[in-house]
């Protein structure tokens, strides 16, 4: 069923279409007939504090030791008990003073019931999930985070197109008069927007030009997204910014300091290599900044687009003449292996930034920046066709809508 509601001329979101999720995706539609009946009981809303277990969890909440104890031996292969986590919420039922259901909100869409007495029993009941097939056209007056949120739309949508267009968009330079239309996919559960699961089609216009983006799979791992010509969206990174190295120590979010022994986040890869290697940029980008740095000694950053940075620390030297604001390629010698900081020898010090969070430079997704195989070209344009025809449908709906408002 088409359901269509527009929200005014500078921005509006119309739902296309609604489906509930079914088991094949790994979340039932309905498994209501797991959950307990709790009419005549009553029920306590509490949070997991900080330092509680399960077992603790449950006699806090009345049970006796030997009772939370048989009670954590039924839940089998159903729940781990030591993937409790501190904030969760959860609902404590009771009759009388006998606690008769622990019902443990264990994410956004699912939930853990214990059964508190015998005999103990743990299910999980799967919340329905809905899918929202929607339409968003905005355009840019003031910023795009409050013009979409102003539409309507949820900031998953932002944060999903700023990764689409994320060679090709510099999301912190849109001007007033940008416009953004797009057709995506939401999750819904309990009213609430849990993820924009899928953008198959979005439109950026920008100085009276538009740049397509068509979801399209061919199924070989890779990327997704292509602009009209079947032309990919993402530029590849280089597998890593030197040669002829090792990996001496790899991302990790507690390691043992070399120099310091302190245990602390390394978020960075280490490449062993002999002092004077030449160090490469992995993508095209800007340098923000090529100076020493205390323990990370020689370092260069570079500013890739509005979502991935990089760093390249303990160098022994800069490339010649290399300076802030300078453009470079992917490819292009920025430096030289050294050990200078804090260093036990030679080696590069890699890190990579994604919307400011740190990632693992081995498990980045770095998608090939190959053209669309030409056995899937006819498809492709196919594909493309009809989420046009979808947009020109929504638009001409909406228009004849608001002419039937002035009459």
């Amino acid at each position: 069923m088409a359901v269509f509601a527009c929200c005014g001329r500078k921005g509006e979101v119309v739902d296309t279409m609604s489906e509930t999720l079914s088991g094949e995706t790994g979340i039932s539609a309905d498994s209501s007939h797991l959950y307990p009946s709790l009419d005549s009981l009553v029920c306590k809303d509490g949070k997991v504090r900080n330092g509680q277990f399960f077992s603790t969890l449950l006699t806090s909440l009345g049970l006796s030791a030997s009772e939370a104890y048989n009670l954590t031996q039924s839940c089998g292969d159903v729940f781990d008990v030591r993937t409790l986590r501190v904030g969760n919420t959860y609902k404590a039922c009771y009759s009388g003073q006998t606690l008769q259901y622990l019902i443990y909100d264990r994410d956004r869409t699912s939930q853990i019931i214990f059964k508190c007495q015998p005999p103990y029993e743990t299910s999980v009941y799967e919340k329905p999930v809905t899918v929202e097939h929607r339409y968003a056209d905005v355009t840019i007056s003031n910023s795009l985070w409050v013009d979409m949120t102003n539409a309507g739309v949820s900031p998953n949508l932002i944060l999903s197109l700023s990764d689409i267009y994320a060679w090709t968009v510099d999301f912190f330079g849109l001007q007033k008069g940008d416009r953004f239309r797009v057709l995506y996919e939401e999750k819904i559960c309990d009213n609430e927007v849990i993820a924009v699961d899928t953008v198959r089609y979005a439109v950026f216009t920008h100085n009276g030009a538009d740049y397509p983006a068509v979801m399209y799979n061919q199924k070989d791992g890779g990327n997704i997204y292509w602009n009209e010509k079947g032309e990919s969206m993402r530029k590849a990174f280089l597998k890593a910014p030197l040669k002829y190295s090792r990996i001496s120590s790899g991302f990790s979010h507690a390691r043992r300091h070399p120099v310091t022994r302190k245990v602390q986040p390394h978020y960075g890869v280490d490449y062993a290599a002999p002092t004077g290697t030449p160090v490469m940029t992995i993508g095209d980008g800007v340098v923000t900044s090529v100076k020493y740095e205390g323990a990370g000694g020689n370092t260069v950053r570079i500013k890739h687009n509005s979502v991935y940075s990089t760093a390249y620390l303990h160098l022994s030297k800069y490339a010649k003449g290399l300076k802030v604001g300078q453009r470079v390629r992917q490819g292009d010698v920025i430096g030289y292996v050294g050990s200078t900081g804090r260093s036990t020898g030679p080696h590069l010090d890699f890190r990579v930034w994604k919307n400011g969070s740190p990632v693992n430079p081995l498990k980045m997704d770095s998608p090939p920046a190959e053209p669309l195989k030409g056995e899937h070209k006819a498809a492709f344009e196919g594909t493309s066709e009809k989420y046009k025809a979808q947009i020109d449908t929504i638009q001409a709906h909406t228009m004849v809508k608001s002419l039937f408002e002035l009459l």
